[in-house]
């Protein structure tokens, strides 16, 4: 079960109380959080990278000059996709598969079209769709059985990254062009679009519903 969406969008909230009604109804949950370029493998390897190399070889973390000076660099730029990709190859094609295997309903923070939208807006001169090893990632990774899309009016989104005190939010420019590509997610078929500006308990209500026609009904029709 996959939620994607805007920061602030409302993901990790309905992501606790799914993952408490799974759990209700005799279904083992993993929680399951990824970003690409953020993965804990990846996060150890740029932090020794950056001792390693006094910060020459990447710049700090967060928005910066020096970051974009860094990635104006092709070699830069296309080494650090695919270690990225690398990574998320791992993350994907082994780790979840192997979590999957044990039998637990896996509920996933973000998924591979959020790293994509990330790539895409960071790395615009880059198109990594084309790539193969890109395409061995779309090709690995699990297809979800369930995916929700929690969407925001852009002003929203930024209002409550304030209020979450978010360390690098995303600027609203950025944030409008990152909610029409999840958009064109929606129009391609991807998953199920909710408004994030309804009530909590209104988007439970619904989620659970969606929810239990592809786990709950189908676990009580095997037993």
């Amino acid at each position: 079960i996959v939620f994607s969406g805007l920061d602030g969008a409302g993901k990790s909230t309905q992501i606790s109380y799914l993952v408490d009604y799974l759990s209700q109804n005799g279904h083992r949950t993993q929680y399951f959080w990824s970003r690409g370029g953020y993965t804990p493998i990846f996060s150890i390897l740029k932090v020794g990278l950056r001792k390693l190399s006094r910060g020459r070889a990447l710049p700090s973390p967060g928005h910066s000059s020096g970051r974009t000076k860094a990635f104006s660099r092709p070699l830069v730029r296309k080494s650090w996709l695919t270690i990225a990709v690398l990574d998320l190859i791992l993350v994907y094609g082994i780790y979840l598969r192997l979590i999957q295997s044990s039998g637990r309903v896996v509920v996933c923070d973000r998924y591979l079209w959020d790293t994509l939208i990330d790539f895409r807006l960071n790395f615009p001169e880059e198109t990594i769709e084309t790539w193969l090893i890109w395409r061995i990632l779309v090709k690995i990774t699990p297809i979800p059985d369930v995916a929700f899309l929690l969407l925001i009016p852009v002003e929203e989104s930024v209002r409550r990254s304030k209020l979450k005190f978010e360390p690098f939010p995303d600027a609203p420019e950025v944030l409008a062009r990152r909610l029409e590509m999840y958009r064109q997610f929606i129009e391609d078929g991807y998953g199920h679009e909710l408004d994030g500006l309804r009530s909590k308990n209104d988007l439970i209500q619904e989620i659970q519903k969606i929810v239990d026609i592809h786990f709950i009904k189908d676990s009580q029709t095997v037993a």
